[in-house]
């Protein structure tokens, strides 16, 4: 992933502290290159991966359909409709919110710093649509496992990261999301 430094701090000497925000997936292209006796970097060449050309991929049952099980073009349709059950009412949920409402409506409560979740939210911007299951899946991700941890949920970016299909995202921070309000209102906590 890449975006903008946000902190760059020099001792004066030979390192450089870099503070840096995620932001678009890519995959490594071929073999990365040491420069250890240049500076200690590594470099390579990279694709930009876009998740709706994954998605649609999946749906036509080309290069990233080989990641579904038994090619099932249906997948993308269920992720949809998972991706949807995140941000409608749920009348498992105290009041009927929504699991996205839910964790958020808990987190306040259990943040380190007051208005911390406010800042995340505009931090991490608008919920992409339904339709748009990946993204969605990576704010979700975003929205329970920021940084600095809130340390109530499990983390997902790696396995978001690497999830190889839309449906799989979503699943697991369908997952997530539901244990990290189980463990917010003592129903079931994690540790």
């Amino acid at each position: 992933m890449e975006k903008p430094v946000l902190e760059n701090k020099s001792d004066g000497e030979e390192s450089i502290d870099l503070v840096i925000r995620a932001g678009r997936r890519f995959k490594i292209i071929g073999d990365t290159v040491s420069n250890s006796n240049k500076g200690g970097w590594t470099e390579a060449k990279v694709k930009f991966l876009d998740s709706e050309e994954e998605e649609s991929q999946e749906i036509s049952g080309g290069a990233y359909a080989q990641f579904n099980a038994d090619g099932d073009r249906m997948a993308v349709a269920r992720a949809i409709s998972k991706a949807n059950e995140l941000t409608t009412p749920n009348m498992n949920m105290k009041g009927n919110l929504s699991l996205v409402d839910r964790w958020i409506e808990l987190a306040r409560e259990n943040e380190r710093e007051p208005g911390q979740i406010d800042q995340l939210l505009q931090d991490i911007g608008e919920i992409p649509p339904p339709e748009s299951p990946t993204e969605r899946a990576f704010w979700i991700g975003s929205l329970i496992n920021p940084l600095p941890a809130l340390g109530v949920a499990m983390e997902i970016r790696p396995s978001l990261l690497t999830a190889k299909s839309a449906e799989k995202r979503v699943d697991i921070v369908k997952d997530a999301i539901l244990k990290s309000i189980r463990h917010m209102d003592n129903s079931a906590r994690m540790w």
